[in-house]
This record gives structure tokens, C-alpha cells and sequence, in this order.
């Protein structure tokens, strides 16, 4: 945890959490930092708050009064956002400060009384409202909406120009060596990069339209900082914007140079023919990702499907459908919207195959607009002759996945 003074009268209090499910579900191998912002005029103002867990709440009280708050004096608490791992603070927060005023969008007030059973001291704040704290701190609050809930808005600090932005912006992964992303190694922003990827696509991806509407609103303020609930601050805007929006823009692709290979096998005859493909794809001049499932969580999976134009599929038929696994990843890919791909399977069949029938119907019911090419599936083990046309499809992909990029 620490305490960063990163603009005139401006604090962030950051908290890392590990070993979570991030909503439940996600798994987050490194962690994340959950991100509040202390503004010091004449009055003070605490922007989002953290999460309800043991132990969390108090931590963030602690960061407070190493500023010498207490935090009953705080005035305005501002929810940019209701989800849970930003407000399960506020109860114990209230108990402390009853008096506190909360300035929230419309529909956040609704959640207030939902989650806690607040309705009172509540002020509701839309695009181009503004709350004046003093010594020139004015915020001007800006609605973007279904970023990633119904209820977000974000707000600029008029004397700073730092943007408070909650989950936009954002990213998995802890933040330890330094809080801004232009202090960092070339290495731990690679790091970054990736974690940022993983939470657009496991937690934003969804409402990637909204993201380019709240991105365009965003580009026409004077931000001189980015202070998202979750990751690094950005001192360089654009460079987290423009991130952003291509990250959007990979929704209904093309999106990268890249292939990911999505596998899966029951007695290793998929998996023989896979060695293979993995072989000639390292041949290639194209990043590929492997991921087998179940082992790979769908979060990983779906991490690397984003940036990739490219998807192998290679998974066994199981009782005339697709290897079950398989069909749990496809449906979230498609529930994601990781659309426009360009696409391969190829797999090994028993006593029967039946596969294809049910990828055509996620397909077609995820309205998801990948383009095959011509499978191939085989009985049993992969023979020579199997295993050729297999490779002669993989690179017929390359070169799709490269024409698409490349345009």
C-alpha cells in the first residue's frame, strides 16, 4: 500500500490485491491495485473508495491518515462507479462519516440504496456539472456510461487537468516500482501492456462501442493525467487512449498479427496433430499463442483471442458435439464479441463426428462472423496425409491473417 502526492493538493492511496477471482471468476495471476484519490481544496473530496474485503477497508483508512485526515472530515465522497470492489468500502466509510455528501450519476444513487440502503446526502451529477472543492480544485464530471456499468461517469480536475476515470482506463496487475507508467522499464511495460489487455478483454470488452464513445468524450477534454480505480497513472494521455480505442477496435477485427491456437485432447490424437501445427506455425513469421483447455483459464484464453486476427481451433468430437471445454471457451469468446476472426479446426474423431454442427450454431447464434477455412478432421490418430493438409491450412491462414492486417 502507499501514498503517492501526484498533482497540487492530489493524493492517489493504493492498495495491491492477490489472490482473488476478480468478480467472482477472472483469475488474475498478478494481482491488481485498487486505486483512490484524496483532492485537497478549502474541502476534500475522496474520489471512489475500494472494496469490502477483511481488512481492506481499514487499510485505506490508514493510507487517509497518514495525510492527516480523519476521516470523518472528508466532505464529498464521489462514486464514479457501484461495483462492489470500488464501493463495498462505503458502509464502513458511512458509519465513520454519516454526514459525508455523495456525489454519484443517476443511476448510482439507485444502486446506493440497493447495495447499502443509503438515500440520503446524495447529489446526482451528469455531463458538464461541476463541484467547486476550493483553491481552484473545480471538477467538471463527464457521463460514459457502460464503461464497463450503466452508472459510471468520470471526472476532470479543472486545476490539474488530471482525469479521474475509474475502471476506464484501467488494467490488471500490481503496481509496485512506480505508480506512473512513464517511470517504468521497457520490460514492466510489456508486463503492463499485457495485464491491460487481459482486463479490457475479460472486463471492458463487452461494451467496446461504448469504450469508443467514452474515448472520443475524453479526447476533447484538457486531460494532462489519467488516473484510473485500477493500474498506473498516465502522464502521456493518449497513450492510454489511443490503447484503448485500438483495443475496441479489435472487437469486430482485424486486430493483430497474431494467431492464438486453442487445443484440446482426450487420449493425445488431437494433441499429436497440434505438435505438429505448433512446429509449423513456429516457421512462420507471426506471434501465436497457445492455450489448451481446460488447463488455460478462459480468461487467459480470451486474453489472447482479442489481439489475435487469427484462431485455431483443435479439439476432439464428443458424443456427436465438440469437445466440451471447447464450447465453454467458444461461447464466452462469443459473449466477449471476439468477432470477424479468421478461423481453422481441425480435430480427431472416434466412432463418430458431429463437431462442426454445433460450431456452426454458436457460431450462428453468437452472431460471431468468423471465416473458416476447410476443416479437417481424422479418425483416430493423424496420418501422413492428414497431417499435410493440415499444415497446407495453417499456412493458407498466415497468409489470410497477414492480408487481413495488413489490408
Amino acid at each position: 500500500m502507499q501514498v503517492t502526492n501526484i498533482a497540487d493538493g492530489i493524493y492517489q492511496l493504493s492498495i495491491n490485491v492477490e489472490n482473488i477471482l476478480f468478480e467472482g471468476f477472472w483469475e488474475i495471476p498478478n494481482g491488481v491495485s485498487l486505486n483512490s484519490y484524496i483532492i485537497k481544496g478549502e474541502k476534500t473530496a475522496i474520489v471512489d473508495g475500494v472494496c469490502g474485503w477483511d481488512g481492506v477497508p481499514d487499510t485505506l483508512f490508514a493510507l487517509i491518515e497518514q495525510l492527516n485526515i480523519a476521516p470523518e472530515s472528508i466532505e464529498y465522497l464521489i462514486v464514479n462507479h457501484m461495483e462492489p470492489d470500488h464501493s463495498g468500502w462505503i458502509e464502513a466509510f458511512k458509519k465513520i462519516n454519516p454526514d459525508c455528501k455523495i456525489v454519484c450519476s443517476k443511476k448510482a444513487k439507485d444502486l446506493l440504496n440497493a447495495f447499502f440502503g443509503i438515500t440520503e446526502n446524495i447529489t446526482v451529477v451528469g455531463d458538464n456539472d461541476t463541484l467547486d472543492l476550493g483553491n481552484g480544485h473545480i471538477l467538471n464530471f463527464v457521463e460514459i456510461p457502460n464503461v464497463h456499468w450503466p452508472d459510471t461517469i468520470a471526472e476532470l480536475d479543472t486545476l490539474t487537468g488530471t482525469l479521474f476515470s475509474c475502471d476506464a482506463f484501467g488494467s490488471f496487475g500490481k503496481v509496485t516500482s512506480s505508480v506512473y507508467a512513464d517511470m517504468l522499464t521497457e520490460e514492466e511495460l510489456a508486463l503492463y501492456e499485457n495485464e491491460t489487455v487481459r482486463y479490457y478483454s475479460n472486463v471492458i470488452a463487452f461494451f467496446s462501442m461504448q469504450v469508443k464513445k467514452a474515448v472520443t468524450k475524453c479526447q476533447t477534454l484538457p486531460v494532462k493525467m489519467i488516473a484510473p480505480g485500477h493500474g498506473l497513472i498516465y502522464r502521456n494521455p493518449n497513450e492510454i487512449m489511443d490503447a484503448y480505442s485500438n483495443y475496441a477496435d479489435y472487437q469486430k477485427g482485424p486486430a493483430r498479427e497474431e494467431i492464438t491456437l486453442i487445443w484440446g485432447s482426450m487420449y493425445g490424437m488431437t494433441e499429436n496433430a497440434v505438435n505438429y501445427v505448433i512446429d509449423q506455425l513456429q516457421k512462420e513469421d507471426i506471434l501465436v499463442h497457445v492455450h489448451q483447455v481446460p488447463n488455460d483459464s478462459w480468461g487467459t484464453v480470451l486474453a489472447s483471442a482479442w489481439t489475435s486476427t487469427g484462431i485455431i481451433l483443435a479439439m476432439p468430437t464428443y458424443e456427436f458435439k465438440m469437445y466440451p471445454p471447447m464450447a465453454s471457451v467458444l461461447e464466452e469468446l462469443g459473449k466477449k464479441k471476439v468477432n470477424g476472426r479468421k478461423a481453422f479446426r481441425f480435430g480427431s474423431y472416434g466412432w463418430s463426428g458431429g463437431a462442426q454442427k454445433e460450431l456452426d450454431e454458436i457460431m450462428t447464434r453468437l452472431n460471431m462472423g468468423w471465416e473458416f477455412i476447410e476443416p479437417v478432421e481424422f479418425m483416430g490418430n493423424p496420418r501422413t496425409e492428414d497431417l499435410d493438409r493440415i499444415g497446407e491450412q495453417v499456412k493458407k491462414l498466415v497468409e489470410e491473417v497477414k492480408a487481413a492486417v495488413r489490408g
